[in-house]
């Protein structure tokens, strides 16, 4: 592994994907045709940046890409304050296993106006800044690797102004175009051996935020602080909301009792007050994808 750090059913909204020139290939096919596609896929483009967050896709395709490519696979992921360092290092050990080469570097989004001021679109400029560092990167191994993403066909329903930006670039999908929904992907990693494969979903901790809400390097710091008790106390399913100087807790529907306990709870309260928030709520309706969109 190479380091570096420098300063579930078939596709539910099909105009998504037409606004973004996707392509979703083989919906209805078995499995094993879908695997088939994403090998043969990867093996004409011949060499690949993927974008690597950790999560189930990116390790996926990761894992798939490199046992197709070898070194003409490389892992990218995107460092700045909106990762949690918990999800980098799991990122780094993942890499490792796999064998693929890792490559990570700064990214300075949160240094962006338009990013900070936390618009609807705010994932295109994240986007944007992980691109261009795909293209330097490129640039500098004299290579003509193109950069994909891991994004299938059940995210084509959803909220993402990051697939603009893929378009303006002409970042591939490979995983739509092989027809891979959320839980074929998650399937098929339990079916060669990739551990995440039950990785419950993560984004990035800009996503705390309700839209208009700054973006600093400070309240996501907060962010990451209540998010990382959650984590050592054992929550699996969980999102930590910033509302000024409340913060409102989602967790798994499975999981909500558990926060009565009172040892739990003022774990909980103690952290979240000593990082500056005055009031610590929890969210009755539990943890749902994309609540800050609603």
């Amino acid at each position: 592994m190479t380091t570096e750090l420098t300063p579930s059913a078939p596709l539910a909204h099909p105009q998504a994907a037409r606004a973004h020139n996707l392509k979703p290939g083989l919906v209805d096919a078995t499995l094993d045709e879908k695997m088939a596609h994403l090998r043969g896929r990867l093996r004409e483009l011949g060499q690949v940046i993927v974008g690597f967050s950790g999560g189930v896709d990116s390790a996926f395709l990761v894992s798939v890409a490199y046992e197709v490519l070898g070194d003409g696979c490389v892992a990218l992921t995107a460092v700045s304050a909106s990762l949690p360092a918990r999800e980098r290092q799991e990122a780094e050990a993942l890499a490792a296993r796999i064998g693929v080469r890792h490559v990570l570097r700064e990214s300075d989004e949160i240094h962006n106006p338009a990013y900070r001021a936390n618009p609807q679109n705010r994932c295109y400029f994240c986007k944007m800044a992980l691109f261009d560092i795909a293209e330097a990167l490129q640039q500098e191994a004299g290579q003509g690797a193109r950069t994909v993403i891991g994004t299938n066909v059940t995210d084509l329903k959803g909220h993402l102004p990051g697939l603009a930006a893929a378009k303006e670039r002409g970042v591939l999908c490979p995983l739509v175009e092989a027809g891979f929904t959320k839980e074929d992907v998650r399937e098929a990693s339990r079916q060669i051996g990739l551990e995440v494969w039950d990785k419950p979903a993560f984004a990035c901790l800009s996503s705390r935020f309700p839209y208009g809400t700054a973006i600093t390097e400070e309240r996501l710091s907060k962010v990451e602080t209540c998010e990382d008790v959650l984590s050592d106390l054992g929550f699996r399913v969980f999102r930590v909301r910033y509302h000024d100087e409340m913060v409102r807790i989602e967790l798994g529907q499975d999981e909500l009792s558990r926060v009565l306990d009172p040892k739990t709870r003022e774990a909980i309260l103690s952290r979240c007050k000593a990082v500056g928030f005055k009031y610590v709520a929890v969210d009755l309706e539990g943890y749902r994808r994309g609540s800050m969109n609603e």
